[in-house]
């Protein structure tokens, strides 16, 4: 029986009825796993609630106002659009970042690449350049996981960069943001030397934007996604050669996020510079996802 005095919110749809709509609509498109995360990416920000709070919540009632604002999302989701652009933030190493139209959103090889740095640089105050930092993500995780470094990080996106700054004031990360081009470098940079230099450049070759999905291609800066045909190590070639000159320390180390279809050419092309211990290592989908390499001591 309907009591007149219950409020909007209480004769609202159960929460678990809300979250069976969301994955019903959306695993065809995305499979049940991933809809259902985004579900708690859902509630995560429009409710405030974290995982146990969705759990314990499964009978409470939703109101109309915020069933209408999931079934949005819903629709935009199913219309390409990411879930990190519709809220405007990603998740990354622990961290809740800003995302724009202007950077790239974190991707979970990435954190794979922090944790391999993380777990073989134990020594305090090391000198880190990130190079291309995007929304800062690789600068504010080491920033806050190695001890004590001291990190700068480059972009030639004012407007990325305007992002980064934003996310370690936030996250109270101090690093010292600049605007420069890896392909200038040591441009912007004079008189400063690394001990770590990583980096996670454009690297997707144009002839496989065919093979892309709408949700990167329509929503993601295509600066900081692709390279020429011609010349997909640019980037990285830039960045080993200048690591060679002055901008790397003697035993310093390079790291770098690559394109597996590239790697050995990328190994080959730093052994060529005369790097040492060129190791590539496989991300958790088995691919050839990055790359170090040691600088030669003088």
């Amino acid at each position: 029986m309907h009591n007149e005095n219950m409020t909007p919110e209480e004769t609202g749809t159960p929460l678990k009825s809300v979250i069976a709509g969301i994955i019903n609509r959306l695993s065809p498109k995305y499979g049940a796993g991933e809809a259902r995360e985004m579900s708690r990416i859902i509630f995560e920000n429009l409710k405030g609630w974290n995982p146990v709070e969705i759990a314990i919540r499964q009978d409470e009632p939703i109101s109309g106002f915020i069933t209408g604002k999931v079934d949005k999302v819903v629709g935009r989701l199913l219309d390409d659009e990411p879930i990190q652009q519709i809220f405007g933030n990603a998740d990354f190493y622990g961290m809740k970042l800003k995302v724009t139209r202007d950077t790239l959103i974190p991707r979970p090889e990435t954190a794979e690449l922090v944790d391999i740095i993380v777990k073989e640089n134990p020594a305090k105050d090391l000198r880190v350049l990130d190079a291309g930092t995007g929304s800062g993500c690789i600068a504010i995780a080491l920033s806050r996981n190695l001890l004590f470094p001291e990190v700068t990080a480059i972009d030639i996106s004012g407007k990325a960069l305007d992002v980064a700054a934003e996310n370690a004031r936030q996250l109270r990360a101090g690093i010292d943001f600049r605007h420069a081009d890896i392909l200038s470098l040591p441009e912007g940079l004079e008189g400063l030397t690394f001990d770590i230099i990583v980096s996670n450049p454009p690297y997707i070759a144009e002839k496989e934007k065919a093979k892309m999905d709408r949700n990167v291609l329509d929503y993601e800066p295509e600066s900081a996604l692709f390279v020429p045909d011609s010349d997909p190590l640019k980037f990285y070639t830039s960045l080993l050669r200048v690591a060679n000159g002055t901008l790397l320390s003697p035993s310093g180390k390079i790291y770098f996020e690559i394109n597996p279809e590239y790697a050995p050419q990328l190994r080959q092309e730093a052994e060529s510079l005369g790097f040492t211990e060129v190791t590539l290592t496989r991300d958790s989908y088995g691919k050839q996802r990055f790359l170090s390499a040691k600088k030669e001591t003088d």
